[in-house]
């Protein structure tokens, strides 16, 4: 049997199948340069092995066991890939050796932690051959055998292998059985019609064990090397490893974590789940992609289109490995080279995110336990009392009639629809709560919803072919089964009842992993491989039906086991779609479970938090991440959603979620209240002066939304997005930017009045003053008062700002101000989309002014790129320039002198400029 082995980027020609080149298989398969070169440099690898295990024996007291033969002593502990990644089993020496597999006992470590797998694959573990390879239009098809049968049941001796080189950036790598069709994920993907003709990429295979080797051309760096442990391919168990050119990995979501993914011994579980967002817990979405920096600052991505259940292994080798339990194995792989192009492409695939309505990325408040819809209407008075900036109302369960769907509380929230009325005199908007599970216990013909969705058989059923009945909120409940296109009719005629009463504009989509109080249903799941299969995944709770419904349940598309971790994308496309048919515009929803490709349809909130400071630190990370997954309208509750918060900690999470691209301060029932009124004079005014920035922001922000719509830019992002060259920014997840331009530093700690955050390399300016930073990439402390959050604007920069209202309606009529942050060469760029802020299809439909900002050799141009009478209703009232080096003698606005006035820390001001966007002019200033 061949051996597993570390590829090097120089090897012989005769493995060498570049996708320019491919051939036939030749007569006799190339082989892998081995781990070691010459048999003496075995021997004596092995005998130091041999002499390194008995010192350790003697060190650790025996926790070895017995002696391993020396094929397994050869693999080094980083590179061991776990034999049998069973929890709840205590791996023993029988267990393990029946598989063919490696024994080594290690320490045990504290409770918990994982460490070096005791049980790994030798080198010459059983795997596919690559049996034949024939070039296709688009790439290659090619054979795969397994002649030992590996020790999953249902083993698929014969694999398909499918190559297309579909892009000069992407590559698209899928592996099935060859002989029977099996679930794959029902997501639009683009479909290539010519080769790519000019790859920045080069791929090779090991024959023999199969294995894929893909290098990047410029650097010859090895991204992917899948021969590093058997390729495994069972019914419901598929396994495949590779290693990793840097440690530097992100994505894999949905997780509670550092943005930067540690690989000691570190698995990701990706299976939705109702929990509170916890450490080493599976959470609401499953997101398998991931994205790694490449030693140099080049970066790539990854993406296993696949929805089943699954996990990640990641360890300090660096390797990984990918473990299923069902569909295929269907990779795209996305070669940037820069961070920011690795997630367009990646969004190239999944779907660009939609266009939100401008209104909300304006303030939003909720919370669970207003009591009424007086109570509710109190908060939005006392907010307009105060004129604090508020876009959003927004209601819990507590509005509906016994927690069920489609209904309101007749008593308490009678005044509901005039509550909304008032809201839409004021510009400001409704949106409230819906859940997935209709209750099932009304009288017979009393609830329509449940009525209507038993005729029509659009719920999930049981294996027996009734509605599979759990419990949430109104106690049993069947759950709607959007995999089938008629409960999409059934959702919007349910939603068009309740909006006649009540006209909501937007959606909350909650409890949507599904969430089950109960473990798969009342009458618990049926035996079977489905709801207990081969091998399951370190899902939270030890069964794949923990807290949510039965694998085995059965749905238009598919059974459950399949569509598990889709629920809450296809609930967000059937909403999407209904919100558009109701109001006629952009629709806003937001998502607690989610998919890729659902930035296409809805936002995401990051679950239901808890009022500590870590949570608020973890929220950065957790934007951030869902910045790469193509969800740019992201934010979690501020303040927290339970337990009780501090005056302290609400200030400083509101400077940080004014910061987030959807920003909404939500709280559970019975605690006090946190809304912004809730506090003190002191604490109120730094919340609302925190607000109106972000307000003011709004041209700038909303412009950057168009980018993610248009081209999959990020919104927030990671500093090392801007300055991939930098290595000290690869690790930082306590600061982000909006865009190429704004970096924010937030307090995340009790009881300080300053705060430590990297400043790149570069001239950096104050936000709010203009005073310039000179940084040479490194820590620097800031003041920070509890009234004050730092922001600083890069060099070379020009922000669109406007004069803030306090709801987005407000203030888009305002006079803008831009904002020149020049460069050290005295230039900057910036740019501006405008429409009306909430039809359909503004930018396809050319109903969208387009200007772009522009200063060189001391002079500032507006050009108007694309119109739209929109434009004509805003003037440019203001240009601030930060770094203007010496005072001016005179400024000319098209020609015509312009009072002016110039700062000693060389901030220039031109006011009451009046002119229309619409029209481009220029400054100059001598």
């Amino acid at each position: 049997m061949k051996s597993y082995q570390k590829l090097t980027a120089a090897q012989p020609a005769a493995c060498r199948l570049e996708e320019e080149e491919a051939a036939p298989v030749p007569s006799s398969h190339g082989k892998l340069a081995p781990w070691w070169v010459g048999s003496g440099l075995l021997v004596a690898a092995v005998l130091l092995s041999t002499i390194t295990v008995w010192v350790l024996r003697q060190v650790s007291g025996g926790w070895l066991g017995p002696t391993a033969p020396p094929k397994c002593l050869v693999v080094p502990e980083s590179h061991r890939f776990d034999c049998y990644p069973e929890r709840r089993v205590v791996v023993t020496q029988e267990l393990c050796e029946s598989r063919g597999c490696c024994f080594i006992q290690s320490p045990p470590l504290a409770e918990g932690k994982q460490g070096v797998p005791w049980c790994f694959y030798p080198p010459d573990f059983p795997s596919y051959r690559l049996e034949s390879l024939n070039q296709t239009a688009l790439g290659m098809v090619g054979l795969l055998v397994r002649r030992e049968k590996a020790y999953y049941p249902r083993d698929i001796q014969k694999l398909r292998l499918d190559v297309e080189f579909e892009t000069d950036t992407r590559l698209h790598i899928k592996i099935t059985d060859a002989a029977n069709p099996r679930y794959e994920v029902p997501l639009d993907v683009p479909r290539v019609m010519k080769r790519a003709e000019n790859p920045i990429y080069s791929l090779n295979f090991s024959w023999d064990p199969f294995g894929v080797l893909l290098q990047r051309k410029a650097t010859g760096t090895v991204l992917l090397n899948t021969t590093v442990a058997p390729l495994i391919f069972a019914d419901q168990f598929l396994q495949i490893s590779t290693s990793l050119p840097s440690r530097f990995l992100y994505g894999l979501g949905e997780h509670r974590d550092s943005l930067l993914h540690s690989l000691d011994w570190n698995t990701l579980t990706l299976w939705a789940r109702d929990v509170s967002p916890t450490e080493s817990f599976n959470l609401y979405g499953a997101h398998p992609f991931y994205l790694l920096m490449e030693e140099g600052g080049n970066a790539h991505g990854v993406f296993l289109l696949n929805s089943n259940a699954m996990e990640v292994a990641l360890q300090p080798a660096p390797g990984l490995t990918w473990r299923t339990i069902g569909g295929v194995l269907d990779f795209y792989i996305f070669l940037g080279p820069d961070p920011s192009m690795v997630i367009q492409q990646y969004q190239q695939v999944i779907g660009f995110p939609a266009m939100p309505p401008m209104w909300a990325l304006g303030f939003h408040l909720c919370r669970w336990g207003y009591g009424s819809s007086n109570g509710t209407w109190q908060t939005v008075r006392a907010m307009r009392n105060y004129q604090i900036p508020q876009d959003g109302q927004w209601n819990d369960i507590d509005y509906m009639d016994g927690y069920r769907d489609f209904t309101l509380d007749s008593q308490k929230f009678s005044s509901l629809p005039s509550l909304v009325e008032d809201l839409h005199k004021h510009g400001q908007r409704y949106v409230m709560i819906l859940d997935p599970g209709i209750s099932s216990t009304s009288p017979n013909g009393s609830y329509w919803p449940f009525d209507e969705g038993l005729r029509r058989g659009l719920f999930l059923n049981t294996t027996q072919g009734q509605p599979l009945i759990g419990q949430v909120w109104p106690g049993f409940t069947a759950f709607a089964d959007f995999s089938n296109p008629d409960t999409h009719q059934w959702w919007l005629e349910n939603l068009q009842h309740f909006h006649a009463h009540v006209p909501f504009d937007g959606l909350w989509i909650d409890m949507n992993e599904p969430s089950n109080f109960m473990d798969g249903s009342e009458h618990g799941c049926p035996p079977g491989e489905l709801d207990n299969p081969p091998y399951t995944p370190a899902v939270l709770g030890d069964s794949l039906s923990a807290k949510t419904v039965c694998a085995s349940a059965k749905q238009k598309v598919s059974v459950h086991y399949n569509l598990h971790n889709l629920y809450g994308l296809m609930e967000a496309k059937a909403t999407a779609s209904a919100l558009i048919q109701l109001r006629g515009k952009r629709p806003f929803l937001i998502s607690r479970s989610t998919f890729p490709s659902q930035g296409r349809y809805s936002g995401h909130w990051l679950g239901d938090n808890r009022s500590q400071w870590k949570d608020m630190r973890y929220s950065i990370p957790g934007l951030l991440s869902f910045s790469l997954f193509g969800i740019p309208l992201v934010g979690a509750d501020i303040c927290g959603f339970s337990g009780s918060t501090s005056e302290e900690l609400c200030t400083r999470w509101m400077q940080l979620g004014a910061f987030y691209p959807f920003s909404r301060n939500h709280n559970t029932q019975n605690e006090k209240a946190q809304d912004p009124t809730a506090f003190s004079p002191a604490a109120r005014t730094a919340m609302k002066d925190v607000l109106l920035t972000r307000y003011s922001l709004l041209p700038f922000l909303y412009t950057l939304f168009h980018h993610a719509h248009l081209q999959g830019d990020t919104v927030a992002r990671p500093l090392f997005f801007e300055f991939p060259q930098d290595k000290a920014t690869w690790e930082l997840d306590r600061q982000f930017l909006w865009g190429q331009s704004l970096l924010v530093t937030p307090v995340l700690e009790p009881g300080v009045n300053s705060v430590t955050g990297y400043v790149p390399q570069g001239t950096w300016y104050d936000f709010y003053t203009g005073s310039s930073v000179n940084s040479s990439g490194e820590m620097l402390k800031m003041s920070a008062p509890l009234e004050h959050l730092n922001l600083h604007i890069r060099e070379g920069s020009i922000l669109p700002t406007q004069k803030p209202g306090t709801t987005t309606e407000a203030t888009r009529g305002n006079p803008l101000r831009l904002i020149v942050a020049l460069s050290s060469h005295a230039t900057a760029w910036g740019d501006l989309f405008w429409d009306d802020g909430e039809s359909l299809d503004t930018f396809e439909k050319g109903n969208y002014s387009y200007v772009v900002f522009n200063v060189t050799q001391n002079i500032f141009t507006s050009t108007v790129l694309h119109a739209s009478t929109e434009a004509t209703k805003v003037t440019v009232g203001t240009l601030s320039i930060f770094g203007v080096q010496k005072p001016p003698s005179k400024v000319l606005l098209n020609g015509q002198e312009k009072p002016f006035s110039y700062l000693d820390n060389q901030v220039l001001n031109v006011s009451d400029l009046g002119m229309s966007l619409s029209q481009g002019f220029s400054l100059q200033w001598l």
